[in-house]
């Protein structure tokens, strides 16, 4: 196991598992170029959850980040764990990264998947970006249907 003293932990809002790890000095080395960030008004909520929000343009994408100490990171999800939330047979609620139309499926209801596995594609700005399974479980719900339009967030299937 990684010594992660002094590292950060990222995560991207209305994304459950797309987290990232760094080393403040990683950050400190990019910091004034490309993408434009700005630290967001910290709430009484952020502050008793220690975390500090900031929002991010690439590309004319505009993302709002939450960053957090990796040691309170670890402790907040082991805390969660033993309080019976999260463990394997949790669903995995799987939602939009970007708004767009939904033009292919690849899985139905009940389908069992892989972690990795396809599960269905979002055409925006005229490029297919694919869906894919976050981890291995059978495919609980489908929420969109090839054709629908989708905003960032919505929810577009539940794997168990």
């Amino acid at each position: 196991m990684s010594d992660h003293r002094g590292h950060l932990r990222l995560r991207i809002a209305g994304s459950d598992e797309e987290t990232f790890h760094r080393d403040p000095a990683e950050l400190d080395a990019v910091r004034g170029r490309e993408p434009e960030v700005r630290a967001l008004p910290r709430s009484a909520d952020d502050r008793a959850a220690g975390v500090h929000r900031f929002e991010t343009t690439i590309d004319g994408w505009v993302f709002e980040v939450t960053v957090e100490d990796e040691p309170r990171a670890l402790l907040r999800e082991k805390a969660g764990q033993g309080a019976g939330g999260g463990g394997r047979a949790a669903s995995d609620h799987i939602k939009a990264q970007i708004p767009g139309r939904v033009v292919r499926l690849w899985v139905a209801e009940g389908d069992t998947v892989e972690a990795g596995q396809r599960l269905l594609a979002i055409e925006a700005m005229k490029m297919e970006n694919e869906v894919r399974a976050h981890r291995a479980g059978t495919v609980e719900s489908i929420r969109v249907d090839p054709d629908s339009s989708v905003e960032l967030g919505d929810e577009l299937l539940t794997v168990r």
